[in-house]
């Protein structure tokens, strides 16, 4: 998948989404922001790649936007919206 790929379904039932999120920059970064949205009902995966800000996420439906917002604010950076 493209960091151009908005929101893609998989043949497996599941909805693949890459989020453009500001301000990871490390190691440390990633594992917050991947834990606090695998937290949210329905996610299967999360990889969070701090160099490109990029954040793909595997789950069984669509997510709400303001739930992964949410998720990344708690992690203490800002979701900047879809890639």
């Amino acid at each position: 998948m493209t960091a151009q790929t908005d929101t893609q379904s998989d043949t497996a039932g599941t909805v693949t989404t890459v989020y453009k999120v500001s301000g990871m920059s490390c190691g440390h970064c990633e594992g917050s922001v991947s834990a606090e949205i695998s937290a949210l009902p329905g996610v299967s995966s999360v990889k969070a790649v701090a160099s490109t800000g990029e954040v793909t996420v595997v789950s069984a439906a669509p997510l709400e936007e303001e739930a992964v917002r949410a998720a990344v604010d708690e992690a203490g950076f800002e979701l900047v919206g879809r890639a």
